[in-house]
């Protein structure tokens, strides 16, 4: 299995921007994560959603404004981001858990395969 994620760019504080990360290969992930990671930080959950889509988690830094999303007949995951800050200015990178219990999770060890990771960086 390999994840790509894709999609990130330079955009003004208060755009809109949708990440994409499209797994190729078999796979059954039960949980698809979206993390990021700013300069000089650790790695962050940012947020989940489980295979059928019925349940999802965000970060309080993102709540009500991004919106996790999948596609299992496309197998390709989204992360809708709306009124972005310069504070989300990030690497993203898209995550799969493909083991152990299909329930949502913020630790990033719980997840086995990462993608590559996009650049998003907000101007204020």
């Amino acid at each position: 299995v390999q994840l790509q994620a894709f999609g990130g760019g330079s955009v003004q504080a208060g755009d809109s921007l949708r990440l994409s990360c499209a797994a190729s290969g078999t796979f059954s992930w039960y949980v698809n994560g979206w993390f990021r990671q700013a300069p000089g930080k650790e790695r962050e959950f940012v947020a989940a959603i489980t295979y059928s889509g019925d349940r999802t988690d965000y970060a309080d830094s993102v709540k009500g404004r991004f919106t996790i999303s999948r596609d299992n007949a496309k197998n390709t995951a989204y992360l809708q981001m709306n009124s972005l800050k310069p504070e989300d200015t990030a690497i993203y990178y898209c995550a799969t858990k493909n083991y152990g219990l299909p329930t949502l999770t913020r630790n990033r060890n719980e997840y086995d395969t990462w993608g590559q990771g996009t650049q998003l960086t907000v101007s204020s």
